[in-house]
This record gives C-alpha cells, structure tokens and sequence, in this order.
C-alpha cells in the first residue's frame, strides 16, 4: 500500500487532502457561523435574555441555578450556555466534533463552564450513566433519528437522579406525519391530510442545518453527508418508549403554532413530555 493509500489522496504540497469528514464539520461549523453569527457575536446575544433563549421550556425546567442538567443532543450548545448563564452545570451529549467546537467556544466567550462529551448518546460511558442528573432534557427534532425509542428513553433514565425530570420537546407527529402545508404567510397558507400516521418507514432526510451550509450542505467528494435516516413516531409510541423506561409520565402538553395566534391554527404543532424518576 502507498502513502496516498494510506492517508487518502494528496493534496497540494503532498500533503493529504482533507477527508469528507473533516470536510463536512468545517461545513456544520459554518452552517452554525451563518444562522448564528461568531461565537462571540452569539455570546453577546446569548448574555442579554438567556431566559428568552429557552422559552418554552422554561416552564418545564423550572429554577435551574446549582443544577446538574443533561441535555441530549445539544447540538451547538445554545440551550446549554443559555442554562449556564442561569447558574446551571450543564453537560451536552452529542455525536459531532463540529458542534462541540461551536458550543466550547460560545461557552468560552460566555464565560460559563460547560461539559461536552462527543458521542452517540446511545453510547454514552458507563461513568456518565451515573443517575446524577437533575435534569435530562433534549428538544426539537431529535426523536425522529432513532429507530428504536426505548434505548434512548433509558439512556434519560440512567441519568436521571432519584426525583429527577426529564423534559422532552419535539414536533407534533400529527404536523410531521399527517398534514402536508404550502403557503409562506397565515392568509395564503393551505393544509392537506395527505400523509399516512401510522406509517413505519424510514426516510432519507437531510440535517436540519443544511439550509445554512455551504455549497448547498454537501462536502465534496462526499457521498450524501448530511443525509440520514428518519422514523416518523406516533405520539402514543413516544409516551409508551417513556414509560416501558421506567419513566414515570407527569406531563404531555399538546402545543399550538407559539409564534403566531393565526399561523397553522388548530393545528398541533410541537408537544412538551415530563416524565420523572422515582
């Protein structure tokens, strides 16, 4: 085997070209730059309401100050430095090395510790799964990665202190599952009941973040990299993965368009699940 086999191909200079990995995080970097701004730019955002950063979970989570909280999948740590600023120590758990370096440096320009552990949360180690955690919590668009619910409803539950909550904030499987909508403004806009609820297909779909990536969200030389499998659930499916857990339901609050009284109306569009651990 040559060098060029073993490193990958060569770039200028001889040197190796950078891989579709490494790629693909300076694009999830930039996407997060873009929608964002610097990590600076969003401290200083951040530092002004980080209450406001967190709404509507808020009311779930309670008072958070000299709380140990969890939050799963956290992506580039907004929440999570958000919850620092309120005097929270907050772990995030998530697979890509690009967020992490996006959340370290906003904590940093923060000025808040904040503890994040690269990994699949499905793979967590067995020294984190320490039932220590005040609070567990994971929010918008995470349970549709899973192909199986109940791994990662026990992966809350491990972590969970005795008497502690676990918050779970997602999008509405009837908005995701069942109603399909065109029309960019409330007076235009148009629903259909086209899709299948009880559907159990996996979907190609690309990461949420796509939209701000650039050159359209694919590095190159790369097969796909944005691109992953999805699993619609049913809300009865999410509460029972919950409770088959161990989790005890507290809460299930079904959630209208919050940003606007006539946008989507009477449509469910989000739901809040408290669960706690006894």
């Amino acid at each position: 085997m040559n060098e060029q086999d073993q490193n990958g191909p060569a770039g200028l200079n001889g040197e190796a070209a950078p891989s579709s990995e490494e790629l693909w995080n300076e694009d999830t970097y930039a996407a997060w730059t873009s929608r964002f701004g610097t990590p600076a730019e969003a401290a200083g955002k951040l530092a002004k309401d980080p209450a406001g950063k967190l709404f509507p979970l808020n009311a779930y989570l309670g008072e958070v100050q000299g709380r140990k909280i969890m939050n799963l999948m956290g992506s580039n740590g907004m929440k999570a430095v958000a919850l620092g600023l309120l005097g929270a120590e907050v772990t995030v758990a998530d697979f890509s090395e690009a967020n992490a370096r996006y959340a370290a440096e906003l904590a940093q320009e923060a000025g808040v510790q904040l503890n994040y552990i690269v990994s699949d949360v499905l793979e967590l180690p067995e020294a984190v799964l320490d039932s220590t955690y005040d609070l567990v919590f994971a929010e918008m668009g995470i349970v549709h990665y899973f192909t199986d619910l109940t791994p990662f409803m026990t992966t809350a539950y491990k972590l969970l202190a005795p008497g502690g909550k676990f918050v779970l904030r997602d999008f509405h499987p009837v908005t995701t599952k069942l109603i399909s909508s065109k029309g960019s403004t409330a007076k235009v806009r148009k629903h259909k009941v086209s899709g299948d609820y009880f559907d159990t297909a996996l979907e190609e779909k690309q990461v949420s973040y796509s939209k701000y990536m650039p050159s359209s969200g694919e590095a190159a030389g790369s097969d796909k990299p944005n691109v992953v499998s999805w699993r619609r659930w049913t809300l009865g499916e999410i509460v029972t993965a919950a409770a088959a857990s161990g989790l005890v339901i507290q809460e299930l609050v079904e959630e209208p368009n919050l940003s606007s009284d006539v946008y989507d109306k009477g449509i469910p569009k989000t739901f809040t699940l408290v669960a706690g651990k006894r």
